[in-house]
């Protein structure tokens, strides 16, 4: 996050003429703010690539991942005794490290997920392949690249690249980038991403990777035959295509653990079949985001340390929101569109336009939109927001859909004005007013008029 945050700056910076700001920079502490002063730095700086070269953003995120780890990660551990090593199992109660064994009433397996390489002949000999885990150790920002994988991981990546000057393509097996998005969605944030001159290319498959005087060569072809193969010529090629969980070197079957294909199988409040062993996050492969590996290490814990098996305790009644925070940022909970039909829930679809809204046009955002997946009733089925500040908005709808509250409780909640998430209130007063079409309720009004 802190590298999309560096090429955001820069872009803000690039893009100064659309808040009147192209020539001049006006700085109030100063004789000359009074005028205008010229503009000066990175944001005078027409080329990207010269622009990037100014400083290296990739030595920023080094720094503040070094100082996550040393004071936040470590001090979160001061209570407890912290061993570095690879765990594992030697019988239900019994973990070895490093030939020290460790008993323990309760185990927590938290072990995540690692990046999945697909079998794409050539891709192995790649020199330097770039994963989520090796990728911000690059040196410097590379000339060009191309990702394999369109889900947010991806297209975050090809933004911050493109932003900091690399020339980027993405190319997918999907008929969208995010392909657990709404569709309409996707299309706005592909949009964005083509604005930022990020090449997509959308249901593809890889012949092959090899290299030519220097360069990696991916060779894609469309998924339907259609058109000749494309050759995509980069200095680094970058792999964001899934994830698999981290539990080959665990030796669980030691322990009679049971794992499924999408991980370690849990029971409702994260048991393994081994009562006393929980399996958190992504190695259960239930939902593979930080937050709900978060959320799930804090209902195990409070599971444990219960004497009765609460309701409350159980994961999956809690709503998971998720996010990609490219610009505009994309954020959905509940279901979508192309969801609700498979599951044939009759529903209507409210949508309302981030240009319908002064705020976010006076921001300079008006792209994007909030979309709900709602029936006469109020209830809510499902958001999408793609959009200025998504990954916020999304929140107050969790808490509806959570809470089973509806879409007259939202629109009578009162919002600040001008805030962002005044939008929120307004796609539930377009609900509110569609309802006023009835003719039934029509009459019910004149009858107490």
């Amino acid at each position: 996050k802190a590298l999309l945050k560096a090429g955001e700056a820069l872009h803000t910076a690039r893009n100064l003429g659309a808040y009147g700001l192209a020539e001049r920079l006006a700085d109030p502490g100063t004789e000359a703010g009074a005028t205008g002063g010229d503009l000066g730095g990175a944001a005078q700086v027409a080329d990207p690539q010269a622009a990037a070269d100014q400083g290296n953003p990739l030595e920023i995120v080094r720094e503040k991942l070094s100082g996550i780890k040393n004071k936040k990660f470590m001090k979160a551990f001061e209570k407890t005794t912290y061993v570095q090593g690879q765990a594992k199992f030697t019988g239900p109660r019994t973990v070895s490290v490093d030939g020290q064994e460790y008993t323990a009433k309760y185990i927590y397996i938290a072990t995540g997920t690692v990046p999945n390489i697909p079998p794409i002949p050539g891709l192995a000999e790649v020199p330097d392949l770039l994963t989520n885990v090796n990728l911000f150790e690059l040196p410097v920002i590379p000339q060009s690249m191309t990702i394999i994988g369109g889900g947010a991981i991806g297209c975050e990546m090809a933004q911050a690249f493109r932003r900091l000057g690399c020339q980027v393509s993405v190319v997918h097996i999907d008929q969208h980038i995010v392909p657990l998005a709404d569709q309409d969605a996707a299309a706005v944030l592909q949009e964005a991403l083509a604005a930022d001159g990020i090449k997509v290319y959308n249901a593809h498959k890889i012949e092959g990777v090899s290299q030519e005087g220097g360069q990696n060569v991916v060779t894609i072809k469309p998924l339907d035959g259609s058109g000749q193969a494309v050759k995509l010529k980069s200095e680094k090629v970058l792999v964001a295509a899934g994830r698999s969980p981290a539990i080959s070197e665990l030796g669980l079957e030691k322990a009679g653990i049971k794992t499924g294909p999408l991980g370690i199988k849990t029971d409702k409040y994260l048991r393994t079949n081994r009562r006393r062993i929980f399996a958190v996050g992504d190695c259960n492969g239930y939902s593979l985001f930080s937050h709900s590996a978060m959320h799930q290490g804090m209902l195990a814990l409070m599971r444990a340390v219960s004497p009765l098996p609460m309701r409350m305790f159980q994961s999956r009644r809690y709503q998971v929101p998720w996010a990609v925070f490219t610009q505009p940022e994309l954020a959905e909970v509940g279901i979508n569109e192309k969801q609700a039909r498979e599951h044939g829930i009759k529903f209507e679809v409210i949508k309302k336009e981030y240009r319908s809204y002064g705020r976010t046009v006076a921001d300079g955002h008006p792209d994007g939109f909030i979309k709900v997946i709602t029936n006469p009733f109020g209830r809510i089925y499902g958001v999408t927001i793609v959009g200025q500040a998504a990954s916020e908005l999304i929140h107050e709808w969790v808490f509806a859909i959570q809470h089973k509250k509806s879409m007259f409780s939202i629109m009578m909640m009162q919002h600040a004005f001008p805030s962002i998430s005044m939008i929120n209130k307004m796609v539930c007063e377009d609900w509110m007013m569609k309802r006023m079409e009835s003719r039934l309720l029509r009459r019910i009004i004149r009858l107490l008029v």
